[in-house]
């Protein structure tokens, strides 16, 4: 019991801020689910794909195999899956009727395959990892799902620069994952030096585009003048 809160906490606790987060208009809680657990799903393709794709950098230098193992293994096997999931799921659903909603529906998925992959990482190794995931690779994924999500929710709704966002969608997650790995692959104390300034930039990031998607919302100013309405239909 105590593997399983410590492996798929942080994922449900993040998840549950996010849903709080949506303020204005929040989505159906099965949507959730079910984006959840497309993102623990793919898990099964990611981990084919990266065996076979692991395989081809045995003899390489170390700095280029962290690189190949970050940006390539890594990254791009697991975003490219998370933002099909994504896009097949959600695209053309009727609840996704503003920007935010990009943001949860790609953290969501996200989440669902953080929460797999760290109860596999717990399992096999030990509580503390599972600790040491909480802080770090599991609010990772989250973000690199904020930040597709945000790009996303730019392309629904901003259809005449639809193909550049979505490509922004793919590129910006996968390089942020991609440095991410490589620096904690590295072994290099120069490189590794840099984690945390990274993983204090994607905070930041994740909290700036949560806000600008939010502040942008049209469900925002609906729900102020039902606010200001209210106190009028009582006298």
């Amino acid at each position: 019991m105590t593997v399983l809160l410590v492996a798929l906490g942080p994922a449900l606790l993040i998840l549950t801020y996010i849903y709080f987060r949506d303020k204005y208009e929040k989505e159906p809680v099965l949507l959730l689910v079910r984006g959840f657990a497309a993102g623990a799903l793919i898990l099964v393709p990611i981990l084919i794909i990266e065996v076979q794709t692991g395989k081809l950098a045995v003899n390489f230098h170390p700095i280029l195999k962290a690189a190949w193992d970050g940006f390539i293994v890594a990254s791009a096997t697991e975003e490219i899956l998370k933002f099909l999931a994504v896009f097949y799921l959600f695209w053309n659903n009727r609840n996704f009727n503003e920007k935010f909603d990009g943001i949860v529906y790609s953290v969501a998925v996200a989440l669902g395959f953080a929460a797999v992959e760290n109860f596999f990482y717990v399992y096999q190794g030990t509580l503390g990892t599972g600790l040491l995931r909480a802080f770090t690779a599991v609010p990772a994924h989250a973000i690199f799902g904020i930040i597709m999500g945000y790009y996303l929710g730019m392309a629904r709704f901003r259809p005449f620069r639809k193909s550049g966002y979505i490509f922004m969608a793919i590129f910006m997650p996968w390089l942020f994952h991609g440095l991410y790995d490589f620096l904690l692959l590295s072994g290099h104390r120069v490189l590794g030096s840099l984690f945390i300034p990274l993983m204090v930039i994607l905070v930041v990031i994740g909290f700036r585009r949560m806000k600008e998607q939010l502040d942008a919302s049209a469900f925002k100013y609906q729900t102020q003048k039902i606010d200001q309405d209210e106190p009028l239909a009582k006298t």
